[in-house]
Parts: structure tokens; sequence; C-alpha cells
């Protein structure tokens, strides 16, 4: 029985521990990003964003050259959380294809079927 796309892909960016740990993650540093200058004034020398972005890292820095390729050195800040928010989502994908991949059970090889 072959599973809908929509169900799959949920379930592989969504529906798993390793996604489900490293989505938490993210949030969590982007929430205490989002926080933190609430209660700290150092006025603009924070680098508490740094954090997201190296969490999702391989691929925001494909985000981030477009963004520069896009809007030059000063990209925009709603594309720069996007790009975190993107990148975040598709490693998820990959951990939770990842995850199925290992969790799947092994087919053995009969030696007798060509």
């Amino acid at each position: 029985m072959k599973r809908a796309p929509k169900r799959t892909l949920w379930r592989l960016m969504f529906a798993n521990p390793a996604s489900a740990v490293y989505l938490g993650v993210v949030g969590l540093a982007v929430g205490v990003a989002t926080i933190q200058p609430l209660f700290v004034d150092h006025g603009m020398e924070s680098l508490i964003w740094v954090w997201p972005a190296l969490l999702t890292f391989p691929t925001f820095a494909l985000v981030a050259a477009a963004g520069d390729a896009l809007f030059g050195a000063d990209s925009a800040t709603w594309y720069l959380l996007t790009g975190v928010v993107v990148a975040a989502l598709i490693q998820s994908l990959a951990l939770g294809a990842i995850w199925n991949a290992l969790r799947r059970p092994r087919r053995r090889l009969d030696p007798t079927r060509g």
C-alpha cells in the first residue's frame, strides 16, 4: 500500500524523533534569540542570532548566499528569518529520511532468486 506524498512528507519532516528533537532545538534557539533583547540592553552588539544560523548552517549558507545575490550585503531581516525556517525544515526532512532508512527492516537477499 503506497502512502500519500503529503503524509510521507509530513512523517519525514515532523513525525519522527530525530526531526522532532532537531526542530525543537532550532525553535528553542529562535525563541531565545527573539526574547533575549527584551531582557538585556546591549544595543546592536548582540550575537544571539548566530545560534539559529549555526544550527541550520549547511542549508542556511545557501540561503544567505542567495540573499546576498538578491539584496546585496544588507539582506532583509525577514529574508534571513525565513531562511532559518526553510533551512530547518529542509534539514528536518533530511534527518527524517535518514531516520527512516536506518529504522527500515533490512531485506535479506535470497540466493535462490535471480
